[in-house]
């Protein structure tokens, strides 16, 4: 999952102690605020483990993916990192990453209590190779005072994505009158899947891909629905800001004000809370079959040459325990996976705006975002001529005929 403020390049902290006998490193992207919540886990677990010492990296999210390959490659990995779910089973698959079935069959209770649509992702045939750290449900954020402006009622859990398309173009304005829209119903990101047209196709009753990741299904059946009601959005519209005016707006038209609603997950509301604009939350609208989400987590892997595997395996159990998790609730950015946190106080209190509660409730509705060997070519084959699309280069059946021809190739057989 990237993460949205500007990325920090290389940082690092540690509270080792002189006298710890073994330290591990722990790799991970993240921003400014993450890096007091992780000192101060850190600091726990130190205290608790005082013959453990732990050195966090933390790196910006287009670094981390170049930095790990390089230090894997040399033979130079961390003992923890960050993981992204989708493409875990690449990392899996190339042997880099140390099965945790054996810790997790001495520990059966370490993952009692974690939420089961974040977990599966990280389960493969033959045990756990890494383990979800938080997740992200994606829901919708709308700009009250746009609405407002407009004179219509905010959005709410009745809504349907008949209700978002006229909305959209409603709060779709030239405000100048200068032939050039200064306004528009919605930002959001229209090459990957999750925030937007990956919902959109599963509520039109449409699927991605198969259950056995072999078989690339969202040019067919009723996902064809879907997209020719996006096209309609992004090309008939004009309602859905391009590429190009998403760039001229830092990829973010909503916290720019110049979007009346967007569609994220949890990780944006501690950059939003900064918007001098009213906003709230609404879950994603109902499509024709049904109310869908994606639900996607950033994990947490212990590497296959780590020279310390127990002492890594201890840090990673305190990630997930419920002191842990706590501790990571107060960065406001994601979800607690262990669902006791979730639930209480310490998570749905928090001092950031927003109805954190309704993230977790998405779980109820949501599908886990695709993760299999061979994610990053397939997400690439189905991205690129979907943004052709998008800019008027390429017919949307084009497009779909593109996919079908080539995206099957990057599955695994």
């Amino acid at each position: 999952m990237k993460t949205l403020l500007t990325a920090v390049s290389a940082l690092a902290l540690s509270t080792s102690l002189a006298y710890s006998a073994t330290e591990i490193r722990y790799m991970m992207w993240g921003d400014p605020p993450e890096i007091a919540v992780w000192q101060q886990l850190v600091a726990d677990f130190e205290k608790a483990n005082p013959d453990i010492s732990v050195k966090v990296e933390v790196t910006d999210w287009d670094s981390y993916w170049e930095k790990l390959r390089v230090q894997t490659i040399g033979g130079d990995a961390p003992d923890v990192f960050a993981m992204d779910a989708p493409i875990y089973p690449d990392w899996q698959s190339r042997g880099t990453l140390l099965n945790l079935q054996p810790y997790l069959d001495a520990n059966p209770d370490t993952l009692k209590g974690v939420y089961e649509g974040p977990l599966k992702a990280y389960r493969l045939a033959d045990g756990f190779y890494g383990l979800p750290r938080d997740f992200q449900t994606i829901a919708m954020f709308y700009n009250k005072d746009m609405f407002d402006a407009a004179g219509l009622a905010y959005p709410d859990a009745s809504w349907t994505l008949d209700d978002l398309k006229s909305a959209a173009a409603k709060l779709t304005i030239d405000k100048d009158g200068d032939g050039t829209t200064d306004q528009w119903g919605i930002s959001t990101e229209v090459w990957d899947m999750e925030p937007f047209w990956g919902p959109v196709v599963t509520a039109f009753g449409g699927k991605i891909i198969s259950d056995d990741f072999k078989t690339t299904l969202m040019d067919k059946g009723k996902a064809l629905d879907a997209w020719n009601f996006i096209t309609g959005m992004v090309r008939d519209d004009h309602s859905i800001m391009s590429d190009e005016e998403l760039d001229s707006y830092g990829y973010d038209g909503f916290i720019a004000n110049v979007a009346a609603m967007t569609f994220s997950g949890h990780w944006v509301i501690p950059a939003y809370n900064e918007a001098t604009f009213n906003w709230g939350v609404a879950p994603f609208p109902k499509g024709p079959a049904r109310r869908a989400t994606l639900v996607n987590s950033a994990g947490i892997v212990i590497g296959a040459n780590t020279a310390h595997p127990d002492e890594a395996w201890k840090f990673v159990s305190y990630v997930l325990s419920e002191e842990g998790q706590s501790t990571l609730s107060a960065l406001g950015f994601a979800i607690p996976v262990r669902e006791s946190v979730a639930t209480s106080p310490v998570y749905l209190q928090q001092k950031s705006r927003g109805d954190h509660k309704l993230f977790v409730d998405a779980l109820d509705y949501a599908i886990p975002k695709p993760s299999f060997r061979g994610y990053e070519e397939w997400s690439a084959a189905v991205g690129d001529p979907l943004s052709l699309v998008w800019t008027g280069e390429m017919s949307l059946e084009e497009a779909l005929d593109e996919i079908a021809a080539t995206a099957d190739d990057t599955l695994p057989n």
